[in-house]
This record gives C-alpha cells, structure tokens and sequence, in this order.
C-alpha cells in the first residue's frame, strides 16, 4: 500500500531538529542519503542514518589518504 508523497515532507524533516544529534543529520524515515543542509547556500550534508553515507565518507577518507601520500 502506498502513501501519499508529500513534497514538502523532506523539507520538514530537513528542517526538524530532532532530526539532528550533535550536529550530524541523522533520519531514519528520510530515504536520502545525501541532502541538503538547512541553509541549502551552505551545500550538502550526509543522513548517517542511511548506511551509504558511510560509505561515501569511507571513500572520500580513502581518496583523500592516497592523495597525501
């Protein structure tokens, strides 16, 4: 059965400070894994409740150590 897609709905939970612990979004319900930050002008941040999020960040981490050595 599918729900009606409300598209302000990622909006809110974007917005939503329980959304966030220390920081760092973190959303189960939110399927995104890459979104924008509240202040869409500041870029792009990572849901860490999504499990690709740690792998992008494992990349970036791994890219960036080959580069500096």
């Amino acid at each position: 059965m599918k729900t009606q897609f409300d598209k302000n709905d990622p909006d809110r939970r974007r917005n939503n400070t329980d959304n966030y612990k220390w920081g760092i979004f973190f959303n189960s319900k939110d399927p995104r894994f890459i979104l924008p930050k509240r202040n869409q002008r500041m870029g792009w941040t990572l849901n860490f409740a999504n499990p690709y999020s740690y792998l992008i960040e494992l990349g970036i981490i791994a890219f960036d150590v080959f580069i500096l050595n």
